[in-house]
């Protein structure tokens, strides 16, 4: 036994030496490493048209044409009173419920004064909710599309950039996009309030 830690004690300066200088090579490799890599992983590109599926889903943090807007901003232009549209869907009203059952849709709170354009975030939509859309929003800013504009739904959802994006497309061009939604006001600690959407022009 003392042989062994004699041993030990000659040579621990060697093996100390030597994971040093493996540190320090490895060190060395992640930053020649880093020079080839994005600036973040987590960045989410752009999509080239609109989100299809999956719309819950970590979301891009810019928008094309438009404004990515913090809660800072979001507050300052809910405060000078630019309209805010928030577009979340509902589920529909079940078919072939029996006489006489009433029918109670999940409730919504979501920023106050604001246009709730129910179901207008998907890709793909029918030509009449994109004209119950744009007509939503011809209304929320007086049919001046060279208003600002606040469009917003839940945090991580592409429905709103979705809708973000088709307003740009379709001429409004001071869109701002909230990303965090609902769940980014309600956290920096405003008020949400109960909302009903703008009857869909197909129900």
């Amino acid at each position: 036994m003392l042989r062994r830690w004699s041993v030990f004690r000659r040579m621990a300066p060697l093996l100390l030496l030597a994971c040093l200088s493996g540190a320090a090579a490895a060190e060395a490799m992640d930053v020649d490493r880093g020079d080839d890599l994005p600036l973040s992983v987590d960045t989410v590109p752009e999509p080239e048209g609109y989100r299809m599926d999956d719309y819950r889903a970590p979301v891009p943090s810019t928008l094309t044409g438009g404004t990515v807007a913090d809660i800072a901003t979001v507050k300052a232009l809910h405060d000078e009173g630019v309209p805010f549209v928030d577009v979340l869907p509902r589920a529909p009203k079940p078919e072939g419920l029996p006489e006489g059952t009433y029918w109670r849709p999940k409730p919504r709170l979501n920023i106050p004064g604001s246009v709730w354009l129910v179901d207008t975030g998907y890709g793909k939509l029918a030509p009449v909710m994109e004209d119950y859309f744009l007509e939503g929003l011809d209304e929320a800013v007086g049919k001046d599309r060279s208003r600002p504009i606040v469009i917003y739904c839940d945090d991580d959802c592409w429905m709103s950039y979705n809708a973000a994006r088709r307003a740009i497309e379709n001429g409004f061009t001071k869109v701002f996009w909230y990303p965090e939604g609902t769940q980014g006001w309600a956290k920096a600690g405003y008020d949400l309030v109960r909302a009903e959407p703008l009857d869909r022009p197909d129900e």
